[in-house]
Formats: structure tokens, C-alpha cells, sequence
């Protein structure tokens, strides 16, 4: 972080300024969005930084999206119903269950 300082040191002054981190062991963390979708971060490095009484988290790894509405719910409600694409898409962001959504469109 700071060239020529010793590592001790730079502990030491964390710890001054009320300032801790540390390492937590993960193997997958996975944040989930108001909308339903999921954030999936695999191989994670997980780091807890602890200041002034708030803690926050900085993670970094291999990141990939997963979107609540897939290809084949919407596929089997139009078959199951006879309904359009955009009806179902609609009916499954509603009630974000595939049973759900065909029950209101039959």
C-alpha cells in the first residue's frame, strides 16, 4: 500500500485508527438482487475491513449473473397456458414461481 513501510508498522497505524481487516475463507458468496436475479462470485477473496464501528466487505473473483426468469419457465407457462411471451414473463416476474404464474393465467 505504502512504499518502504514495514508491514508491523502499517498494523500498528491501522490499528491507531481504528482501522482492522481480515481475511474470510469462502468458496462461492452470492448476493441476491430486489429483482429475483443473483450475483454468483465464485473463487472468492473475501476481505472484512472494520473502521469506526462499520464493517464493510471487498470481494473480488470470477463473477457470472443469474436472471430469476429463465428461457424454459417461460416456454412451459406458454405451453402449459396457450399465453403470449410477454404475458408470461409478466405473470413469472410477478409471482416469481413458475407454478404460481401458470395457475393465474389458466
Amino acid at each position: 500500500m505504502f512504499p518502504n513501510i514495514d508491514p508491523k508498522k502499517m498494523q500498528a497505524m491501522m490499528k491507531q485508527m481504528g482501522l482492522s481487516q481480515s481475511e474470510i475463507p469462502s468458496f462461492k458468496v452470492i448476493i441476491e438482487k430486489e429483482d429475483g436475479d443473483k450475483i454468483i462470485i465464485k473463487n472468492p477473496s473475501v476481505t472484512k475491513i472494520k473502521m469506526q464501528g462499520q464493517e464493510s466487505f471487498q470481494i473480488t473473483g470470477d463473477i457470472s449473473e443469474e436472471e430469476n426468469l429463465s428461457g424454459e419457465d417461460i416456454k412451459t407457462i406458454i405451453e402449459k397456458t396457450g399465453c403470449s411471451e410477454k404475458e408470461a414473463k409478466g405473470a413469472l416476474e410477478e409471482t416469481g414461481d413458475l407454478a404460481e404464474a401458470i395457475l393465474k393465467l389458466s
